[in-house]
């Protein structure tokens, strides 16, 4: 035996080694996550980054909004009546042009010619009937004679009136004041009735349509006064009044149609453009307001979550276990407050709510929360009854009563 262990002493020395080994490995390994660990207790208790605001009380005033259409007062696609070949143009693109002012004009000549022909025949067959007249006075002729002279006068009148209308329609001018669009025909072009030639809108005012509920009808009537924004000009204002309210409501939206004016005496609304519309009505409305942002809609109710103390958690916590009316999830809480070594630490409540209205970017609460009461209003997400927090309120979510779209 001795020998064989003398033979062997080599791989016992080898074997013993690698055994130091992994003893000595394990043992800096274990000290490593002791370390770690004793690290993290020291840390304490591990906080969620977030925002706040306090819930304040604000003056509303009940608003219906709408998407509007907007349209010219008065708009037309300009064209002849009559073919012919354009002679002149007397506009150029986006003139502003007053009502009758000369446009454009066709190829005339050949029925001027025939106008004054017309014409020369109306003062003959006048003449005829005049020196008639005379002699049916003096009983030189027949009745019947002066009645085909004053038929064939009237004919030539109205053969004069028929060729001096063809003629006029050779000559467009602007039918009410306006803006003109993009001229669309070129001198020597030749034109066939009904072409346009340029669009004529009246812009100053405008017509802004849109549709409400039958619900809001009560509330809307003629001369009230509208404020429309675009969002091509966030930063401006447009206001205005009802002008009239269709006499019928859609049978399939049960909505009914609206139309008001709009003051654009700068003309930067355009017929096609949409436009937001806001009404007022009713007297304002005190209400207490946070960011919609701090709201966590969910089917079974909304909530928020409110900032309050370690130890004012456990105190309702205690409260609530006395009363014997807590729910199961709270004792968890209330047990995570208990351990809570600094009793001043800041820590979450969710709590339910119910909301109103809204307005921009802020919502309603009718009730859950109390006027000054702190509600975290991002990093929801991260959060529960009892979760630690450290607030950061560098960057808050918008909180705009009347919000307008930035360009990025």
């Amino acid at each position: 035996m001795q020998g064989w262990f003398s033979r062997n002493k080599a791989w016992f020395i080898v074997i013993a080694l690698v055994l130091g080994l992994f003893v000595l490995l394990g043992g800096l390994k274990a000290y490593k996550v002791m370390s770690m660990i004793q690290a993290y207790k020291a840390q304490g208790t591990p906080k969620q980054a977030v925002s706040t605001m306090k819930a304040q009380y604000q003056d509303w005033r009940p608003r219906l909004s709408a998407v509007a259409s907007l349209r010219a007062e008065r708009g037309a696609d300009l064209s002849a009546e009559v073919a012919g070949i354009v002679d002149s143009i007397r506009f150029q693109s986006g003139d502003d042009v007053k009502a009758g002012q000369l446009l454009l004009s066709l190829r005339s000549a050949d029925d001027v010619a025939h106008l004054e022909s017309l014409k020369a025949s109306a003062a003959l067959a006048e003449t005829v009937y005049k020196r008639d007249k005379a002699q049916f006075e003096a009983e030189a002729i027949a009745k019947a004679t002066l009645d085909s002279d004053e038929a064939n006068l009237r004919s030539a009148k109205a053969q004069v009136a028929e060729q001096q209308a063809i003629v006029d329609k050779k000559f467009i001018h602007a039918p009410f004041a306006g803006h003109l669009g993009i001229r669309a025909v070129d001198e020597g072009q030749y034109l066939q009735p009904g072409t346009k030639m340029v669009t004529l809108q009246q812009l100053d005012p405008i017509f802004a349509d849109f549709y409400l509920p039958q619900q809001s009808l009560s509330q809307v009537s003629v001369g009230q006064p509208v404020h429309a924004v675009s969002d091509t000009y966030p930063d401006l204002g447009f206001d205005g009044e009802i002008a009239a309210i269709d006499p019928q409501v859609d049978t399939d939206t049960r909505n009914v149609q609206i139309r008001a004016v709009i003051r654009n005496p700068e003309h930067k609304l355009l017929p096609g453009m949409f436009a937001k519309v806001g009404i007022e009505v009713g007297q304002p409305q005190r209400y207490l307001t946070l960011p919609q942002n701090a709201i966590t809609f969910n089917p079974y109710g909304e909530s928020v979550f409110v900032v309050t103390t370690a130890g004012k958690l456990a105190e309702e916590a205690k409260a609530k276990d006395k009363a014997a009316d807590a729910e199961s999830a709270k004792p968890a809480a209330a047990a995570d407050a208990k351990d809570k070594t600094d009793p001043n630490q800041l820590v979450v409540k969710q709590v339910f709510v119910t909301v109103g209205a809204t307005r921009g970017d802020q919502i309603a609460i009718l009730k859950g929360v109390d006027e000054g009461q702190e509600v975290v209003t991002s990093g929801q997400l991260k959060l529960k009854t009892g979760t630690a927090i450290a607030v950061h309120n560098e960057v808050q979510p918008t909180d705009d009563a009347n919000p307008k779209p930035s360009e990025e």
